[in-house]
């Protein structure tokens, strides 16, 4: 159990790594949701994560690393997660969506 405070401990320290967000990339910034998922993606480079599947559910925190097209890389050192965007944000009647992991996500705040 110390060894897991311990990790969280040095996991939130290295989350205060995050790079802003660069320019281009201003229109992942919000909270993003669907019926499985939330993500929370802030303009400092902070990401939060949950995802509910098959009766269990994956959670990520961390900071936002790199984008690599429109894919983006979460996390610190070797404790890594890549987010595939294959509909990158965009408005639809007034309406922001977004596609990751295969997921239709809309944005309900900035």
């Amino acid at each position: 159990m110390k060894k897991f405070i311990s990790l969280v401990a040095v996991i939130l320290l290295l989350s205060g790594c995050a790079k802003p967000l660069p320019e281009d990339r201003l229109d992942y910034v919000g909270e993003w949701q669907s019926n499985q998922m939330g993500l929370l993606i802030l303009a400092d480079g902070t990401v939060a994560y949950k995802r509910l599947e098959g009766g269990g559910s994956s959670s990520v925190n961390g900071p936002l690393k790199e984008f690599i097209g429109n894919n983006f890389v979460v996390g610190v050192l070797f404790m890594t997660t890549t987010f595939d965007v294959s509909e990158p944000p965009h408005e639809v009647e007034g309406i922001w969506k977004m596609t990751v992991d295969g997921v239709e996500l809309t944005r309900i705040n900035e």
